[in-house]
């Protein structure tokens, strides 16, 4: 028996789908303005996971993507995709909330590479349908939960193809039915949605039914768990069943600053055919196809000697917007970034590296060489979200002064909360995050003559709209005068909550 514990990775996966194929589990989650995007995570037993493949590298290639100027995708970008295996070939689906039509990439095999197309029409959290007789349809929406029947192709809607609103909810202002997750199973049409409480925030599973697809969809709410008493629920995901015949669902909850983060319920089937979910415990226990299989970790440190075989960097990096090839360079002990635009902040500093927070604390240390910035630059390590923080070094009239930075409001100016001199453009830096919500503060600190000390306050960050991510580390650089200056960073390392002293 393997066992584990709930929340599952203690990162930023949201809106999970999950799927198995023959003995491996493949879960997608919303990876939005961050590139390569839709990453899907492999597991042998549905609590340890790894990282398997990123379904693109670039989308459109917009001014906002690239970061031109001011432009931005911040809490844009993919999310909520739809995760299938039909007739031998994987289907991912989704939205990105700047376009007006919906992505599909397919793949022979999951690592790739996987073919872009589109399907006409805007389906909101789409969950695809390829059911017994041949035909395709796609759930989609927000409160009015519509089906409508693709193409084969999934081109587009067929043209007098079944197409009608199969669940409605009440109006309100609390969070209507969307997050839409269609199955067959044992001859019923079983359909999964989030929901809220109409009188308090607070997320749920709901459940409906239906014997067929224009027939009566009967059900509601199935899972109102407020697992570690966060007041936010656990809800919105797949459902998935193991070789074994057990059922399980991987749905998400909230944890303020580091996101939203998979857990893992039981699933059973009462004798009306309906799924009865729970009871969710801290402690979790699933066999394993493959119990002697050694996962590679999410988050890890990195001496940026060499990538993993035919990659840039470590599948645990990732841009936060698409990066400018020609502007970075990796090997050879550094990750090294030359700035090629003005940034008035460090949201539109190009290629700034990302990995996730984990829960309950983590810190991130690196190696600064700002012996090449230029006047004005800013080059550092970073806790990136929309209310972020920083410390790193800066070139002013001759002078390298170490400076800590921060955002206090999602759409408020970065501030400088300290300013020291640098005796040296080389210097070692790190960044801790307690994650314990309603804790959510950073500290950021230098390696002085080999003791740290804590540069600026304490700093508080939210999970904000503007991004809506979990908070990352990031490694950045970017100019506020004048272009063409470099940063080199080395000796990454990486502490999660096992090894971290805080």
């Amino acid at each position: 028996m393997i066992r584990g514990t709930n929340p599952l990775t203690g990162m930023d996966y949201p809106d999970p789908d999950v799927i198995r194929v023959d003995d491996t589990y493949y879960m997608i989650s919303t990876t939005m303005h961050f590139f390569p995007g839709a990453e899907i995570l492999r597991s042998y037993d549905l609590i340890r996971w790894e990282h398997c493949a990123y379904v693109f590298d670039s989308l459109e290639h917009t001014p906002g993507e690239t970061l031109e100027g001011e432009e931005n995708v911040y809490g844009h970008g993919m999310w909520a995709a739809s995760l299938r295996y039909h007739g031998g070939r994987f289907y991912v689906v989704f939205i990105a909330h700047e376009w007006d039509r919906t992505f599909l990439f397919t793949a022979e095999k999951i690592e790739g590479p996987w073919e872009k197309h589109y399907i006409e029409g805007i389906y909101h959290d789409p969950s695809v349908l390829f059911d017994d007789d041949g035909k395709v349809y796609i759930v989609y929406g927000n409160r009015n939960i519509r089906m409508t029947e693709l193409r084969k192709d999934l081109s587009g809607p067929e043209d007098g193809g079944f197409d009608r609103i199969i669940v409605r909810d009440a109006p309100g202002d609390f969070l209507g039915y969307e997050g839409s997750h269609i199955y067959k199973i044992n001859g019923k049409y079983v359909l999964f949605l989030i929901h809220s409480r109409p009188w308090k925030w607070f997320r749920t599973q709901a459940c409906f039914i239906s014997d067929r697809l224009d027939g009566v969809w009967a059900g509601g709410d199935v899972l109102e768990s407020d697992l570690d008493n966060l007041g936010s629920g656990v809800a919105q995901g797949g459902i998935v069943d193991t070789p074994g015949g057990k059922w399980f669902s991987i749905l998400f909850q909230d944890h303020g600053a580091a996101g939203r983060i998979p857990v893992l319920v039981p699933v059973s089937w009462n004798r009306f055919g309906y799924p009865v979910f729970g009871p969710i415990d801290k402690e979790i226990g699933n066999g394993s196809t493959r119990p002697d299989y050694q996962y590679k970790p999410l988050a890890e440190s990195d001496d940026f000697s060499t990538a993993e075989t035919g990659t840039l960097l470590k599948s645990c990096w990732q841009f936060n917007h698409e990066p400018r090839m020609e502007c970075l360079e990796t090997g050879g002990g550094c990750y090294r970034i030359k700035t090629d635009k003005i940034s008035r902040t460090m949201e539109y500093a190009r290629n700034t590296i990302t990995q996730r927070t984990v829960i309950p604390r983590c810190a991130a240390e690196v190696t600064l060489d700002a012996s090449a910035i230029r006047e004005g630059d800013v080059a550092g390590i970073c806790i990136l979200t929309g209310t972020y923080g920083l410390i790193g070094l800066t070139y002013d009239n001759g002078t390298y002064y170490l400076v800590m930075k921060a955002r206090n409001t999602g759409k408020g100016e970065e501030k400088e909360y300290a300013r020291i001199p640098a005796g040296s453009p080389v210097i070692r830096l790190r960044a801790e995050a307690e994650l314990e919500t309603p804790k959510d503060e950073v500290r950021f600190l230098w390696d002085h003559d080999g003791k740290w000390e804590q540069l600026g306050p304490v700093h508080k960050i939210r999970f904000t709209l503007d991004h809506f991510c979990g908070c990352r580390f990031g490694l950045f650089h970017y100019a506020t005068m004048e272009t063409r200056g470099q940063a080199s960073f080395s000796a990454f390392e990486y502490f999660g909550p096992e090894s971290f002293n805080a």
